[in-house]
């Protein structure tokens, strides 16, 4: 039976804007998120940038509190945890390797950091655990007294998942955790990823424009939309057969690995709005190639069972194309 490790309902994220020379206004980044995550499964979180993925995680990592709603992990409200806690329970990968490591420490006081602020052992058996833990992510042991100038792009991230992994987190955010890397590279990772999530049993928040990753480890997807859910379910499924307008047009979007192929055409008709003054009833239908009298006066409530999609009007047909699973 499967374990629900990570739930939120109806998790609002308000920011104030303007002022000075300009009238404050109410910016909503975040709409009545709903999500699960079950221990040992990875959900990709989809969208355009704005669209409220990085909100989302910040909330989770404990950078922002959301002004209403509720996440929980582990059944426990998420705010109940101590700093420290919460660290121990959720960790992040971030997109550059090279911002989120002090480049004036060693590789082994990075990755050993975790352990060092929470007391943990002694100075020999968290060296020990250093080396155990950079062996598992690939670093030759050479490395451990190098510092993050000395590696390249690869060698970094993965002293970020080590970093990361060391403390034994219930939870993984990885945010665009390749996009920062040479093409060469990012299978490595991805692989590494997906090898230790098994291996560890890891509970992984993949965040990526990039659908052929989302596609290579996720095993539910979740399209994000001007701060809502629209489109949620199994990974294949959706790939396969997006019931959203916007998920359809998400993977007509990705270029075709053929010389002299034709750009794809999207059908959206208009810019990504402002999430100060929302479009009336659904949110995508001044874009929406659909849309119809309803769509620009009621909200469509999400239906469905899996998926479960955001729409008046759902297709009934599957994506024109689709990345496929990166191999290994």
């Amino acid at each position: 039976m499967s374990e629900t490790v990570l739930s939120m309902r109806g998790v609002t994220r308000d920011y104030a804007v303007g002022g000075a020379f300009r009238k404050k206004a109410t910016l909503r980044a975040l709409r009545g998120i709903d999500l699960t995550v079950d221990r040992g499964r990875t959900l990709g979180l989809v969208g355009e940038s704005g669209c409220g993925k990085s909100t989302l995680a910040r909330i989770l990592l404990g950078i922002e509190d959301p002004t209403a709603g509720t996440v929980l992990v582990s059944g426990r409200p998420i705010q109940e945890y101590e700093r420290l806690a919460r660290a121990r329970l959720i960790q992040p990968v971030f997109q550059d390797p090279y911002s989120s490591l002090n480049p004036r420490m060693s590789v082994e006081a990075i990755i050993g950091a975790p352990l060092k602020v929470r007391g943990e052992g002694t100075a020999a058996s968290r060296r020990a655990r250093v080396h155990e833990m950079a062996g598992e992510v690939g670093l030759p042991r050479h490395l451990v007294e190098a510092y993050p100038s000395q590696l390249s792009g690869g060698q970094r991230q993965r002293v970020a998942i080590a970093r990361a992994l060391i403390g034994e987190p219930e939870i993984l955010i990885c945010d665009e955790p390749t996009s920062a890397l040479d093409v060469s590279v990012q299978s490595q990772i991805l692989n590494l990823l997906h090898r230790l999530k098994q291996e560890l049993n890891l509970t992984m928040i993949l965040i990526s424009h990039n659908l052929a990753v989302v596609h290579h480890l996720a095993d539910e997807v979740a399209v994000m939309y001007l701060g809502q859910i629209v489109e949620r379910g199994d990974a294949d499924a959706i790939f396969e057969r997006p019931c959203h307008p916007y998920s359809d047009a998400l993977l007509k979007a990705v270029l075709p690995p053929r010389a002299g192929a034709r750009l794809p055409e999207l059908g959206l008709e208009a810019e990504f709005p402002s999430p100060v003054n929302p479009p009336s009833g659904c949110a995508f239908h001044p874009r929406c190639p659909k849309a119809d009298a309803l769509c620009t006066e009621v909200d469509p409530n999400p239906a469905g069972i899996d998926p479960v999609f955001r729409c008046h009007h759902p297709n009934n047909f599957g994506a024109a194309a689709h990345p496929t699973r990166a191999a290994g």
